[in-house]
């Protein structure tokens, strides 16, 4: 009878010991993806970090206030720390007792050796799978065993970076195990099709009943924009135009109470950001669309959404075709009038 209990008390404990196991292989098994994309978000901030830096004309020894970033980025202070811990990593920042993070590193080839750094670090594989879509050399409908094969990569490697691509709408799983990638925005054709989807699109963003702006973010934006314009000649990038124009045009869509509007457009923007390659955009068409931005974000402040749709019409035509004479085509000069 002893026995027996016994062996029924050693039966409950190994079935326990055994359940715990196996929640620890598990939770074991999920922290690495936990902590690579938590990474991976952090060396994006790291870089837009860099990136307005540079566009403020930041120096070696410039001290990078942690609230100041945060509002900038739009995000809180504890991922600026992270993303300021791992600019300390990658001796882009120093720290300094109870002062805080400092650049380390000049504009031009210092700089441009550390955003190659950061992005070396961010999801290669990922990146890896973009570019080469992007050049061709893989075609639109992918297995991941064919790019496990051609990365030589785990198949939880590619579902990671897949996944990773599929957020920004760049791919979309088909029935089945095959992806299928977005048409890239990256010849006349598709840049084309795609000032035709925004000209529908981004006025009704506006137009919908229901349109709220979003106050604080376009508070920032305009700072930022106000930022580039004054900005000396040689300070202006078209990265820096890109990030801000980007961000411009996703609060348009994100602050559209019409959800179908929203989600198409914040899908179409997130594949335009992964598309560009490179510009040949003038400094002063930069420049000009940049006031551009200010207007429209005048007339929403005004509560004026006619105008604002005009304006963003105006808009898209002019960096559709890129010569500010001829865009109108019909539709009159939109003056920026007085603030509210």
């Amino acid at each position: 009878m002893k026995e027996k209990v016994r062996q029924t008390v050693f039966d409950v404990l190994f079935g326990i010991a055994r359940s715990v196991g196996a929640e620890v292989k598990v939770r074991m098994g999920k922290m690495p993806e936990t902590r690579r994309n938590t990474r991976q978000s952090h060396i994006s901030l790291a870089k837009q970090i860099l990136n307005v830096a540079l566009e403020r004309g930041m120096k070696p020894g410039d001290h990078l206030p942690e609230q100041a970033f945060s509002e900038v980025c739009g995000v809180s202070r504890t991922p600026i720390r992270s993303a300021f811990k791992l600019m300390e990593e990658k001796s882009i920042l120093h720290w300094r007792q109870e002062e805080g993070y400092f650049l380390s590193v000049a504009a031009g080839g210092q700089a441009a050796k550390a955003l190659r750094d950061l992005e070396e670090a961010e999801d290669s594989l990922a990146h890896r799978i973009l570019s080469d879509r992007a050049e061709r050399r893989i075609d639109e409908v992918q297995s991941v065993s064919a790019l496990a094969r051609r990365y030589g990569a785990s198949r939880n490697a590619v579902l990671l970076a897949l996944k990773i691509l599929s957020q920004d709408g760049i791919v979309a799983q088909l029935p089945g195990r095959a992806w299928a990638f977005q048409p890239m925005i990256d010849s006349p054709k598709s840049i084309d099709e795609s000032f035709d989807f925004r000209l529908t699109m981004e006025p009704q963003a506006i137009l919908a009943p229901g349109f709220s702006l979003d106050i604080k973010r376009a508070g920032l934006l305009r700072t930022q924009a106000e930022e580039f314009l004054n900005a000396d000649e040689e300070r202006i990038t078209h990265g820096g135009f890109r990030r801000i124009d980007n961000e411009f045009h996703v609060l348009i869509a994100q602050c559209s109470a019409n959800r179908f509007v929203r989600g198409g457009l914040l899908v179409h923007h997130r594949l335009r950001k992964a598309s560009r390659r490179g510009s040949s955009t003038p400094n002063f068409r930069l420049r000009q669309a940049m006031a551009e931005h200010l207007e429209i974000l005048d007339s929403l402040e005004r509560n004026q959404f006619d105008l604002a749709a005009d304006q963003m019409v105006v808009h898209l035509r002019r960096s559709r075709i890129r010569r500010p004479e001829a865009a109108n085509r019909g539709i009159p000069p939109l003056l920026r009038g007085p603030r509210a």
